[in-house]
């Protein structure tokens, strides 16, 4: 149960309880359930970075990776519980880019909303490009193309209809990720006390041996560390989601509550089986730690059903990426930060036209990724390679400034509240920071994280520009009024 919030004695009206506050649906129908917000933001971290990008995290730490999981479940978990503080508080369509617009400034809103944006257009393109490979390896008759324009048609077809539609799908969708994780757990347990047939538990000798629980020392536990972080994005689609249900605390409050440990479950859990049943420095390990476990469990066609899991999961991720990126460039039209043009609504409460632009990008980028594969495609993968980390500091600074302001006028405390406030946030600060400072020291996160700033940088620039013309239109509407009255 959320905990209702106390009775407020104050008489002020807070900043932070926006004048905007209808923003939440932005005009949009209430069509989410319960059921697809949960199985949204099940689904949404568990995607392709989970079942193939992890061996980038076990190459790099060995066994080590499942501290590095633990630790990174944790951030993830204290930056939710923030996102939740501030969602629950008030609902909006553009989540975390509206809550940064109302503490930091209208610039902050635009980075974070444009940010994320770019984010999830490209993951589109990427995931796209995964799903088309997989289905060439099946039907290598059929060139790669062709399943690209296949699977973008599909699911921007899914989000144009109504978001019942889109959720029931993504419930699905996530119910076959979440099943394949669930039943991998149990017979990874199962081979880990010796009790499939023909298998032996192997004890801790991959987890002690082959150079010990931190071959590569601390240095690859902070390698491990910077994998893990990138695996546990996409949550945050869960309180765009939000807006659109018919009870958006409820649902924010009990994501906060239970999802997010679920998730962790699912990652360390599986990354514990992984790195207890196979050596750490296998090139199996490293190239596909699910389909090398299964095979080493005696599962038939392993490599096989894996795939099609990760196939789910791409098409999944696809899904939820246009619905996430649709919903952020409307909030962004809705607050003036992106043209007016782009934010009609269909009679089914659809909007359309940031639909079909965010498809766009995502379509356009696949046809770079095919052009352009090592020039351009690149270059949009690095200026996004950061960008989560930096929506999450954003995120930290947000819910600091705005729950300070609640409390100097007076306001009830939010329904969701962040533990031990002001600490805890600003130690949550501090480890992106950290985080960030070892991906700026590894050449190979180098080029990412100065690509992304130079990117974010601009955003700024515009930000601040929007902003001043927004006061200046502001004041000259205030003067005529004045001379007319």
């Amino acid at each position: 149960m959320l905990a209702p919030p106390p009775a407020g004695t104050g008489t002020r009206k807070s900043p932070a309880a926006p004048a905007a506050a209808t923003e939440a649906g932005a005009g949009l129908p209430r069509g989410l359930k319960q059921r697809h917000l949960s199985m949204i933001a099940l689904g949404g971290a568990i995607g392709a970075g989970l079942f193939v990008g992890s061996g980038v995290g076990i190459r790099a730490a060995g066994p080590a990776i499942v501290v590095a999981y633990v630790l990174a479940g944790g951030l993830v978990l204290l930056v939710m519980r923030m996102l939740a503080e501030m969602s629950a508080a008030d609902p909006a369509t553009g989540s975390f880019s509206v809550h940064a617009a109302k503490a930091l400034g209208p610039w902050a809103g635009l980075t974070a909303g444009w940010l994320y944006w770019s984010l999830l257009v490209v993951s589109v393109a990427a995931e796209a490009i995964g799903a088309a490979d997989i289905m060439t390896g099946w039907l290598p008759g059929v060139p790669g193309w062709v399943w690209m324009t296949l699977f973008m048609a599909v699911f921007t077809g899914s989000n144009l209809a109504a978001v019942r539609r889109f959720g029931d799908l993504e419930f699905w969708f996530a119910g076959l990720k979440v099943t394949a994780i669930c039943v991998f757990l149990l017979l990874g347990a199962l081979a880990v006390c010796g009790l499939l047939p023909g298998s032996a538990a192997p004890g801790a000798a991959h987890l002690t041996g082959h150079g010990g629980f931190l071959p590569h020392g601390w240095h690859g536990l902070a390698l491990g560390l910077v994998a893990a972080v990138f695996a546990y994005g996409g949550l945050e689609t869960v309180t765009i989601a939000a807006a659109e249900s018919a009870d958006p605390v409820r649902a924010v409050g009990r994501a906060a509550r239970t999802v997010v440990w679920r998730i962790c479950l699912f990652y360390i859990g599986s990354m514990a089986v992984i790195v207890t049943l196979l050596p750490w420095d296998s090139s199996t390990a490293h190239t596909s730690p699910y389909s090398g476990t299964l095979e080493r469990m005696g599962v038939p066609g392993a490599g096989h059903l894996m795939n099609a899991v990760v196939l789910v999961a791409l098409l999944s991720a696809m899904n939820a990426n246009i619905y996430g990126s649709s919903r952020m460039l409307y909030s962004l039209v809705h607050r003036g930060d992106a043209p007016r043009a782009l934010g009609r609504v269909t009679p089914g409460g659809v909007p359309r036209n940031t639909v079909l632009a965010s498809a766009a990008f995502g379509f356009a980028a696949v046809v770079l990724s095919v052009v352009w594969p090592d020039t351009v495609f690149r270059f949009l993968l690095n200026a996004v390679g950061a960008t989560i980390l930096i929506v999450w500091f954003l995120i930290g600074l947000s819910q600091l400034r705005l729950r300070r302001r609640r409390a100097r006028c007076g306001d009830a405390e939010p329904p969701v509240r962040m533990w031990l406030f002001p600490h805890l946030t600003r130690l949550t600060l501090l480890a992106i920071g950290a985080v960030l400072v070892v991906m700026v020291l590894e050449p190979d996160s180098r080029t990412q994280v100065l690509c992304t700033g130079a990117w974010a940088a601009l955003l700024i620039v515009c930000g601040l520009v929007n902003g001043r013309r927004g006061r200046a239109r502001r004041a000259a509407h205030a003067g005529a009024r004045h001379r007319a009255g």
